[in-house]
């Protein structure tokens, strides 16, 4: 994200560990992409946090007393203000290999092994910060595109002869609406 982003345009990154120093690697690889950390130290927290405010990505440790991470996230999943979530599963070399099956059957977008190279997580991190964005600027398309059809279609079906000289400048506006959307 460059220096210039808006507020608007920052995105939350959730991190569930229950590990102290976990959380603080974590914080030190995606400190530089200049966004929200939000720490979470179970899977009953990161839950807490998902129902208090968006998230553009959660980074979620599989092994946490209590509610694991596999839970957690079929919590996560299950919950219609959440389910568009996007996870990535953080967990030890040593752990079943069945555990990254399990992750992606729960619903991972993503599985690591830890210890990860900081410059593939921050990669991976990118890319769905960029997918967030993405897909925000397509629903601020797709409620003004709405709006301005309703206007179109009022003018079509009021009482009053159209405006052809209008019209034309609302298609107009709405297929520059359009191209803007293709190019970012």
């Amino acid at each position: 994200m460059s220096a210039e982003a808006t507020t608007d345009e920052r995105a939350n990154i959730l991190l569930v560990d229950d590990m102290e120093d976990n959380l603080i690697a974590l914080e030190a690889v995606l400190g530089s992409l200049n966004e929200p950390l939000v720490r979470a130290r179970s899977g009953e927290e990161a839950m807490k946090a998902l129902l208090r405010q968006q998230f553009a990505l959660v980074l979620l440790d599989v092994r946490m007393p209590g509610m694991d991470g596999f839970e957690t996230a079929a919590n996560i999943k299950r919950l219609d203000q959440t389910k568009d979530v996007p996870i990535i599963f953080l967990t030890g070399a040593e752990d079943d290999s069945g555990y990254a099956f399990r992750g992606y059957a729960t619903g991972a977008a993503d599985y690591l092994t830890k210890p990860f190279d900081p410059w593939v997580l921050r990669a991976k991190v990118s890319v769905f910060l960029d997918l967030h964005r993405k897909n925000r600027q397509l629903e601020r398309l797709s409620g003004e595109m709405s709006t301005r059809l309703a206007v179109l279609e009022e003018h079509l079906t009021g009482d009053n002869p159209p405006d052809k000289a209008g019209l034309l400048r609302q298609v107009v506006e709405l297929r520059q609406l359009v191209n803007r959307g293709r190019v970012n």
